[in-house]
């Protein structure tokens, strides 16, 4: 007989068993996850109300500065880990330390506290005295990039808010040149490609002709100045940041790096820092965007040359400098004075990129964009050499940079010596604001780059012949002076006959009615193939030309309806080389063919 308990009765306890184990452990994980999802809510809830705080901070990028919304405290840094780059390199400022300028002191105190992140401030967070001011965030326009915690520091008296305490110098713009971290090197070496941001900061009506005539409401602004003085203060800031905000942006300096360019000038006016009398200009809402301009250039690895374009009274009377009238610096009825303003406009300057989070980015500083030919040489040179010190002294080891303003480069052989490579002089060569050279022919045009331009600056490099350092600060790739407002609202063009100075006659090279403005003022995209091909060949030449000297800065990166003024829409349009580093003809070479290309279009 089997002793064992019947079968039947022990398989049917054993499956009831193992299902009661199965309730019991689902009943646990269930209140597990209960358990968990109801902490995960209370922390989140926490995190909201700022109670904890995440994140972290490295670098200066637009991504940190729209998250982490908090800037150093007076006198205090922060800690961050340098960040990998593609070559090796890392770094964060000028080493693993972040620094911060003290109050209008200008020195330098380090702290390891790392900074805690603030939640952005809303208007009743801002003091009273500062609402509506430029240091308050709450009432900018645009905050892409941006630090927005309020902050009322200064350096040099000029206002830090806006900027994080951390920055990353260990991009480069591309493998040809080093990391911003390490040093370029010689410029008569590795010449520097770059670009200027005009019509930005400083306006120029054949920039952007839709903030002067060809806006129907604002018919008959000529320059800044009247423009700002039409719409009125608070019309013109809405205007102005509008533009300061959408014109150029963080896509335009990738781009530019993409270009194959490593450097950038940047032209800004005075009232960035300060307004005088009776000035319309709106003041300092393009500081704030200057210095967003420089991270978004360090992001790229682009080194800045920096430009003060506009100068107190006008230094040249031209629409670029604000305002078109007489020259009113060191000469005319308020020379002296403003001379002095302009002096105190780059003590502050100065004192603010001598901190140590420009060091590596701020290549050159500009000290007077084309101050004009009637002012005296030796009231200029005077000028030069007090500014020079000024700025030097503050701590700004970049090279200065000085205008040979419209008198040619040899006209300063000998001139303001012993500053050795601390001090350039900066060429802006065209051919098209003279009536003797806008009719030379198409091939006669890439001869003279080739040949006349290397001869001047190659001549100016050298302190036997010329000055010494020197570089082309601007130049562009027109062929013809016709594109509208770029004479001056109203003017017309020498290459038709229509400007002031040509007597009616056209100074294309048939010289007569033949001669049109059309095919200069068409988009790239209907250009013929010979016509493309002449215009990539003329600015290769220069570029060649150019990089005989400390290098070159085109004129400009970007226009509304001007397309051979603008690297970008040259690029578009097939007629820049893709990268401005690897080109596909030289001056060394036979200049091509270009057909039956008309030389009067």
């Amino acid at each position: 007989m089997d002793d064992s308990p019947p079968s039947t009765g022990h398989k049917e306890a054993e499956p009831v068993q193992r299902s009661r184990r199965k309730r019991l452990i689902w009943i646990c994980v269930a209140l597990f996850v209960a358990v968990g999802v109801a902490v995960a809510i209370v922390i989140a809830v926490l995190i909201s109300k700022d109670v904890i705080h995440v994140g972290s901070r490295s670098g200066s990028s637009s991504e940190a500065a729209a998250t982490s919304g908090s800037v150093a405290p007076s006198g205090v840094d922060s800690v961050s880990s340098p960040q990998p780059t593609a070559g090796g390199d890392s770094g964060s400022g000028s080493g693993s330390k972040t620094t911060t300028q003290g109050t209008n002191t200008g020195t330098s105190t380090t702290s390891s506290t790392p900074e805690p992140t603030e939640s952005c401030p809303t208007k009743t967070d801002i003091p009273s005295a500062d609402r509506g001011t430029d240091l308050d965030t709450t009432t900018w326009l645009d905050m892409t990039g941006f630090n927005c915690s309020y902050t009322a520091e200064t350096v040099g008296d000029l206002p830090i808010v806006g900027l994080n305490s951390t920055w990353d110098d260990s991009a480069r713009a591309n493998p040809t040149v080093p990391p911003l971290n390490k040093p370029w090197g010689s410029y008569t070496a590795r010449p520097a490609r770059g670009v200027n941001l005009g019509g930005w900061l400083s306006l120029e009506p054949f920039i952007t002709p839709s903030l002067f005539s060809d806006n129907s409401k604002l018919g008959g602004q000529v320059d800044e100045w009247n423009l700002c003085t039409k719409l009125g203060p608070k019309a013109a800031a809405a205007a102005l940041e509008k533009h300061y905000a959408t014109f150029i942006t963080e896509q335009d300096f990738k781009a530019i790096a993409d270009a194959g360019l490593d450097h950038l000038r940047i032209p800004f006016s005075y009232w960035a820092v300060e307004v005088f009398d009776d000035d319309s200009y709106v003041y300092r809402i393009s500081w704030r965007y200057l210095l967003r301009g420089i991270e978004w250039a360090r992001k790229y690895g682009l080194r800045i040359k920096l430009d003060l374009h506009g100068l107190p009274g006008s230094q040249n009377g031209w629409n670029h400098s604000g305002r078109s009238s007489i020259v009113n610096f060191l000469a005319g009825p308020n020379g002296s004075a403003n001379a002095e303003r302009a002096l105190k406009i780059h003590d502050r300057l100065s004192k603010f990129f001598a901190q140590d989070r420009y060091k590596n980015v701020i290549a050159f500083y500009g000290l007077a964009n084309e101050p004009a030919k009637a002012i005296d040489m030796d009231t200029l040179i005077n000028w030069t050499e007090e500014a020079y010190k000024i700025v030097k002294d503050n701590g700004i080891k970049a090279p200065q940079v000085f205008s040979e303003s419209m008198r040619g480069l040899g006209a300063w052989q000998g001139k303001l010596g012993g500053y050795g490579d601390s001090l350039v002089v900066d060429a802006h060569e065209y051919v098209i604001f003279d009536n003797a050279l806008v009719g030379m022919k198409h091939a006669d045009k890439v001869t003279f780059a080739c040949q006349t331009f290397t001869d001047q600056v190659s001549s100016s490099m050298n302190t036997g012949s010329g000055f010494g350092p020197t570089m082309v600060g601007e130049w562009s790739q027109a062929d013809t002076d016709c594109t509208k407002y770029l004479n001056g609202v109203g003017n017309g063009a020498r290459w038709d006959g229509t400007f002031s100075d040509t007597g009616g006659v056209p100074r294309c090279p048939t010289g007569d009615k033949q001669c049109s403005c059309a095919l200069a003022n068409a988009d790239p995209s209907t250009f013929s193939p010979e016509y493309k091909l002449f215009l990539k060949t003329w600015a290769i030449a220069q570029m060649d030309a150019y990089e005989k000297s400390w290098g070159w800065f085109y004129w400009t990166w970007k226009t509304e309806s001007a397309p051979l003024w603008s690297y970008q829409a040259g690029l578009a349009g097939g007629i820049m080389p893709e990268k401005a580093y690897d080109r596909d003809w030289s001056c060394a070479s036979p200049i091509p063919s270009f057909g039956k290309l008309p030389e009067y279009l």
